[in-house]
This record gives structure tokens, sequence and C-alpha cells, in this order.
């Protein structure tokens, strides 16, 4: 399922009602607990929570044109996908989450590499403090240290 909008409000009005709850939930959980900087647009088709390019002009290494992305949350067919690009990046962020998802949850965790697939039972505290982990700062840093070096001797 991919809902087609022009604007984070369009794409919100767009939402199944089976899922419109549990997704306003969480995004009021990501904006209550993002750091400072990051800033909430459309994103592949999701709502996303980006560095703007006013913060890091390099934009994201496989298309700069496009601003750094670090979290993405949309819904799909049979569940909502909560994309955190810093659980990839960084196995210490996945390592605290895995943990603290099944000490607060009681559903099983189902997530590949970044995409956490959320149906039922949300642990949105688990989420809120994941998302306060990690400042515009720190996520720059994280993703130029992850880059290959090729790709940053190019940039220069």
């Amino acid at each position: 399922m991919k809902i087609e909008a022009n604007s984070v409000q369009d794409y919100l009005s767009k939402l199944p009602e089976d899922k419109k709850k549990n997704f306003l939930l969480l995004r009021e959980v990501i904006l209550k607990n993002l750091k400072p900087g990051f800033e909430e647009c459309l994103s592949y088709g999701m709502i996303g929570y980006v560095v703007p390019h006013s913060i890091y002009p390099d934009g994201y290494h496989c298309d700069s044109k496009l601003p750094l992305p670090f979290i993405n949350i949309g819904v799909q067919k049979n569940f909502i996908g909560f994309y955190h690009l810093g659980l990839y990046a960084d196995e210490k962020y996945l390592n605290w989450f895995i943990e603290n998802y099944k000490k607060s949850c009681d559903e099983k965790l189902d997530m590949g590499k970044s995409c956490i697939r959320l149906k039922k039972n949300i642990p949105f505290q688990v989420f809120g403090n994941l998302v306060k982990k990690i400042s515009v700062k720190q996520w720059i840093k994280l993703v130029e240290n992850s880059i290959p070096k090729k790709r940053n001797a190019k940039k220069k």
C-alpha cells in the first residue's frame, strides 16, 4: 500500500482507519523526542525526518539533491513501517533497541535491517527513547564515518 501525497498533512489525511490511531501516536512520539535540527517532510513516499540541506549541504550521499534521511514512517498493507537508519548504521543502537523492545512488548519483534514492522502493540516509550538517542551532529558524524573512503575522497 502506498499513499500518494503532496505534503505531510495530505499523507496524514489519507491514512487508513485501521492504522490511523497508532500511526498518529507514533508520529507524536517522534516529534516530541526528535532532537532539534531534524525536519519533517515527505521522503520516499512516507513521512520522513531528515537533516535539511541548510544544516548539511552535502545531502544524502546516494543523491545529494535529497536531504540526509534519518527516520521514515509509512503505512503498508499489513503494518506500519518504522525505518530508523541509525539501527542500520550503528550496532549499539540496534542492540539497545532489540533488548528494550523485548522487555517492553510481548509481540514478537518483526524487523529487517532498519525497518521495523509494527502491527498492534507498539511500545511507544521505547521508540521515543530511540528517537532521542541521536542528535543531528551525531547522525552526520555517524553517516560520514560509515561512507566508504572512496566516496569521501571524491567529494573533496
